[in-house]
């Protein structure tokens, strides 16, 4: 492919701006300050960019040094999913916490939250909130990322954290459209299908996204899944079908729309991510995803060579390019505007657990003692989905080590995993900690064997509670949040 090496005239410069990369490390490397310079808008932040807030104030810093209107977007959702919090847990209960509840001025007030301290670190660009409708309890990626299985109360929580998020002056980025909760396969990993008629997608799928409009979302995320009643050739990230005919046009959308990650298998695998770029903005994408697992100077150049290729040979209208740009820079100008938005604050710092607390469901606690020796925390732990990401501890162990000073815990897995927990238990009380219990059938005979062997077994749910609750006491928590697992351990010990 030739390169383009100038960056100065305006083909080339659209076709960076319309970039969206990440990068390694916790400071800005020369190459991305270079190519804010050329014209490149926004940038995308991730778990291994952030050590502290300080730390990513400083970073954020020094990318507005090199263009001031920088979008710096960030993958937080919150709960399961966080990237301000990724060492300790989120402060932060998820949606499926927040659809529990079922209070729509608390998930205003802690999307509004949320917002305020990414904006107070820099970060004016949040890809959430997931709109997806969970409607297949076995889905491997959304789960509890998703406010839950019925669309009203999906569509009333993403129209409230929209307008909570852009109230801290931070863009919100609904995704992820047309919806992807009833996929049974990661995108991750490879291309899912939902083969439901349209009538059903239009009235469950595309609810919280025809409310996230209402509420003036800034951004809309494309889904890497194939919708044959919608297109049966391409998937949502490249159909100009869903992007263009049924979301700007059907569904009246302005606002940006950026792609999933393109360097997931779903495009990928298939398409390639420099194919898959071009087929992207033709369709209707504004800007391209490309920093989860790709992440240096040789990506940007390829990606933004392709796209000036891509219009030079007629593949991918100018006037097309020219557009996502400017949509790019439009939010831009609009972040840049509302900054400092949220500085004033005017809500509660410990939103988030009070949320964590009313989120919990508790069965058993009429005839359960609190523990009041340090318990033996066995945690059953499940390969974690990409989304999420191994780097965020989750549990109660750290919170009930901190009530009850000398409580011991390990995790646990596969077959032999009840035995093990048994074994390292000893005469202690045991907690046994699972997530998805429904998804695992392995999780499920080791929770039969505790059971059997030790009926007075605290069980602790912090994924979707489809199985049963048994054990002398079992708390749903809806989520793995760090604030999660410290209001059931404060239940465990009556705290």
């Amino acid at each position: 492919m030739t390169t383009f090496a100038s960056g100065t005239d305006t083909l080339t410069r659209d076709a960076l701006t319309v970039l969206q990369p990440g990068f390694p490390g916790t400071s800005a490397p020369d190459w991305l300050l270079r190519r804010l310079g050329e014209g490149l808008a926004s940038v995308g932040l991730f778990g291994r960019n952030v050590a502290s807030p300080e730390q990513l104030a400083a970073l954020t810093a020094q990318l507005r040094a090199e263009r001031d209107d920088v979008l710096v977007a960030i993958d937080e959702e919150g709960g399961d999913v966080t990237r301000l919090e990724v060492r300790t847990g989120s402060s932060f209960p998820g949606n499926h916490a927040l659809g529990a509840v079922d209070d729509v001025a608390l998930t205003r007030e802690v999307a509004h939250e949320l917002g305020r301290r990414l904006a107070a670190c820099g970060v004016n660009f949040d890809w959430a909130p997931s709109a997806d409708v969970n409607s297949n309890a076995d889905n491997p990626v959304i789960g509890v990322r998703s406010f839950g299985a019925d669309p009203a109360l999906v569509a009333r929580h993403t129209a409230a954290y929209v307008e909570g998020l852009q109230s801290a002056g931070v863009a919100a980025c609904t995704k992820h459209f047309p919806g992807h909760g009833d996929t049974n396969v990661d995108s991750h990993d490879a291309l899912p299908r939902i083969d439901v008629d349209a009538d059903v997608l239009a009235e469950r799928e595309l609810a919280p996204f025809r409310a996230a409009i209402a509420a003036g979302t800034r951004a809309m995320m494309s889904a890497h899944i194939l919708v044959p009643a919608l297109d049966p050739e391409y998937p949502a990230t490249l159909s100009r079908r869903i992007l263009t005919g049924l979301l700007r046009g059907e569904l009246g959308y302005d606002g940006l729309i950026v792609t999933d990650g393109m360097e997931m298998q779903a495009i990928a695998s298939t398409y390639g991510i420099e194919r898959g770029s071009v087929l992207a903005l033709a369709a209707g994408a504004d800007a391209i995803c490309v920093g989860g697992g790709l992440n240096d100077d040789e990506t940007v150049r390829r990606l933004r060579d392709a796209l000036v290729t891509a219009v030079r040979r007629g593949e991918l209208p100018e006037e097309r390019l020219a557009d996502a740009a400017e949509r790019v820079r439009k939010l831009a100008r609009w972040t840049a505007a509302g900054a400092g938005a949220g500085e004033a604050g005017g809500t509660d710092p410990e939103v988030g657990l009070h949320a964590a607390r009313r989120a919990l469901r508790i069965t058993g606690a009429d005839t359960f003692t609190p523990l009041t020796e340090p318990p033996y925390v066995a945690t059953l732990t499940p390969v974690a989905n990409f989304a999420v990401g191994d780097e965020t501890p989750w549990g109660v162990a750290a919170e009930l080590s901190a009530l009850l000073p000398g409580t011991a815990a390990d995790t646990h897995t596969g077959a032999d995993a009840a035995r093990a927990a048994l074994a390292a238990a000893g005469e202690r009380r045991i907690v046994a900690v699972v997530r998805d219990e429904h998804r695992h059938p392995w999780m499920g005979a080791a929770l039969d064997t505790l059971l059997r062997e030790r009926p007075d077994t605290v069980v602790v749910e912090m994924g979707l509670p489809q199985a049963p609750p048994r054990g002398a006491l079992h708390i749903a928590t809806h989520g793995a949040a760090r604030v999660c697992g410290r209001a059931a351990a404060e239940v465990i010990t009556a705290s």
